[in-house]
């Protein structure tokens, strides 16, 4: 049958066969695996258990200092000291090549820019990792605890997801970035709908016309989606980027899909008339044109995070210069911040004297992280402020306690730091000369590439790893059912709300429930303790982040189990990696029936969920394969001790049956 792009490069990673559908358990080669140091610091946890096991590949693992640190942070708070000397420690210890000190780079800037590869299969304690996509890599997020564990067996499991196809046509109109372009794509399809647990395969009408940095972008958001992984056909834009990056391509696989190829769902975007996009807190998906948002006062504006690259900081700076021409003088007033993702690009944004003219407008340059982003160390949004950024997520609280963020590319955010108020960077667009851009940014000067020569893999159905992994002995925990009290929550509620991340530094689980929800529904630690202690949600329970520490907040606070019409991909896997039992329960009757505080009880053998209070039953779902097994041991770790999977070698190159040219 005609494969995806995503089955051929899991056919590829896979041990013994060669093709897959969705719903199959596979056990998968991995090729890289990514960490930050605040990420590192639970993952430690999972090493100290499993410390008899080496790091498989301390080649193939890259680690950056990039989430907490900044330079007022660095010297004077002494959590992130501890974190830093952690993680400086354990690249020493385990002989880690690819590591990234405290602010010399942002982990997915340093990946893509340094590391990755079409055709790759990459994880990474982070829910941004889909920004590799950008290169034709299969790269998703999952928790720390499952990160580590695959570093040490050098593989890791994966329920094979559907995929869907969104094709943009058309050529977007000069200065209409990548940012735009998701930011059009998160309004048509909504976060957490129809991409949620998915893979999404991006196709261009015009390849060239979607740079391979715009493709960066539009991977990197595909986080807020709801996706596993974001995907781009790699081409000979993705060759010519790699050249001129000095990057080898003998350990690249190109792959594309095959005419005929099914999809789950499609979706076809036209860029011809996109204008500049902005998101409305709290939720990326709350998209308008630029117009509609003209004249919204600001606080601040940001222009930095993993998912703004060097071609949208140049294009803000094009665009502030244009402004300076054109007499446009900076406010007083306002705060603004400018974060290039490694100290390379800095240098050479200095060299061009494109920082120059950030600063002139007020800007302060800062060191590559994600602080303000993530709403950590010094680097915050004041409670109250607005703030305009170049940024992935714009939730409740995300850049600071109380604070709120409205999303835009770089351009409109460079537009609006001289007024402080949202303003059209079309006007200044306009007059930019066009040539100047792309000789800045290198499109096209890479120098001739050889052509792209695609690889296929040959047919056959991978099976179920269930026939070929012990079954783990299910705990006393988990056995016959579950009886608590109701405590409800609507739809998507981010891991950012469950514990935000100025607490993501706690590992301790007990500590971590205290601060359960201590934004949004501070209650919540006590209500549980006091029997609320069943959580039923609606869809997009745990989106977002793809931090373990909310499953140990919830785990900590004393919840039994998560009820949920749908989940987050890598939260609901938190939670089977610490043995919270979950269900999936898409049920209208149940969910006009209950109330809060009402009694359920579970079946944890079946998924069936009774309403003691209200006399109704209805049937979910638990999870199944592998997940259920790992359900059923405690947990990853007590699964990993009792069924450890054979070590498997990253990297290995598919077995080509043909190779085609472009």
């Amino acid at each position: 049958m005609p494969s995806t792009l995503t089955q051929k490069i899991v056919a590829s990673k896979s041990a013994r066969w060669t093709s897959a559908r969705a719903g199959d358990f596979l056990n998968l080669n991995i090729d890289w695996f990514l960490s930050s140091e605040l990420s590192l610091n639970g993952m430690s946890v999972t090493y100290d258990l499993l410390s008899h096991l080496p790091i498989q590949r301390p080649d193939r693992f890259l680690l950056a200092i990039d989430h907490t640190v900044d330079p007022v942070s660095l010297i004077r708070d002494q959590k992130t000291m501890e974190l830093v000397r952690g993680a400086q420690s354990f690249a020493r210890s385990r002989g880690i090549e690819a590591f990234y000190d405290a602010n010399e780079a942002i982990m997915h800037t340093a990946f893509y820019r340094n590391h990755g590869l079409p055709g790759q299969l990459v994880i990474g304690a982070d829910s941004h990792t889909t920004s590799h996509g950008a290169l034709g890599a299969l790269a998703f997020g999952l928790g720390g605890a499952d990160v580590a564990v695959a570093s040490l067996t050098g593989s890791t499991w994966l329920q094979m997801p559907e995929t869907i196809a969104i094709a943009f046509k058309g050529t977007p109109a000069f200065g209409v970035t990548g940012k735009d372009i998701i930011l059009r794509t998160l309004k048509v399809l909504g976060s957490n709908t129809r991409a949620l647990e998915r893979v999404v395969e991006f196709s261009t009408e015009h390849p060239r016309t979607v740079s391979v940095d715009a493709r960066f972008t539009i991977c990197n958001m595909t986080a807020e989606l709801g996706g596993l992984a974001g995907i781009f056909e790699p081409d000979a834009s993705v060759a010519e980027f790699l050249s001129s990056r000095g990057r080898a391509l003998d350990e690249a696989v190109f792959f594309k899909a095959d005419a005929g190829a099914e999809y789950a769902d499609h979706e076809t975007i036209d860029l011809t008339n996109l204008s500049p996009q902005v998101a409305k807190p709290f939720s990326p998906d709350r998209v308008s044109n630029v117009d509609a948002c003209v004249g919204q006062p600001l606080d601040g504006c940001f222009i930095g995070a993993c998912t703004t690259t060097e071609e949208e900081i140049i294009l803000g700076a094009l665009v502030l210069k244009a402004m300076r021409a054109r007499g446009v003088a900076p406010a007083t007033t306002g705060k603004r911040l400018v974060v290039p993702g490694d100290v390379e690009m800095r240098r050479r944004l200095e060299y061009l004297g494109l920082l120059e003219v950030y600063r002139h407008y007020g800007f302060r340059i800062g060191v590559p992280g994600c602080h303000l982003c993530l709403g950590v160390g010094s680097e915050q949004a004041g409670e109250g402020e607005t703030w305009l950024s170049s940024q992935n997520r714009n939730f409740r609280n995300r850049m600071g306690k109380g604070s709120l963020a409205w999303l835009a590319s770089a351009a409109t955010v460079a537009a609006s730091a001289a007024s402080m108020r949202i303003e059209d960077p079309r006007p200044y667009l306009q007059h930019l000369e066009q040539d100047r851009f792309y000789s800045l940014i290198n499109r096209g000067t890479a120098g001739a590439t050889a052509p792209v020569r695609y690889t296929e893999v040959g047919g056959g159905r991978i099976s179920n790893i269930q026939s070929r992994t012990p079954r783990a002995v299910p705990s006393e925990r988990l056995a016959g059912r579950v009886i608590g009290r109701a405590m409800v929550f609507g739809d998507n509620v981010d891991t950012d709300a469950i514990i935000p991340g100025q607490f993501c530094n706690i590992v301790d689980k007990v500590a971590s429930g205290k601060k359960c929800f201590a934004f949004t529904r501070p209650e919540v630690p006590e209500a549980c303790a006091a029997g609320q202690d069943i959580v039923v949600a609606g869809h997009g329970w745990g989106c977002g982040s793809s931090r373990e520490n909310a499953a140990w907040a919830l785990a900590g606070a004393g919840f039994k189990a998560v009820i949920a019409r749908s989940f987050g991909f890598i939260h609901r896997r938190n939670l089977v990696n610490e043995g919270v039992p979950t269900v999936l329960l898409d049920d209208a009757r149940f969910f006009d029936a209950l109330n809060e505080d009402d009694t359920l009880e579970i079946d944890l053998e079946t998924g069936r969920v009774d309403n003691l209070t209200a006399g109704t039953r209805h049937q979910g779902s638990l999870p199944a394969g592998l997940a259920a097994d790992i359900l059923a041991a405690g947990g990853l770790v007590p699964y990993t001790r009792s069924a450890r999977p054979t070590p498997a070698q990253p990297g290995a190159r598919p077995n080509a049956d043909a190779v085609v040219g472009q």
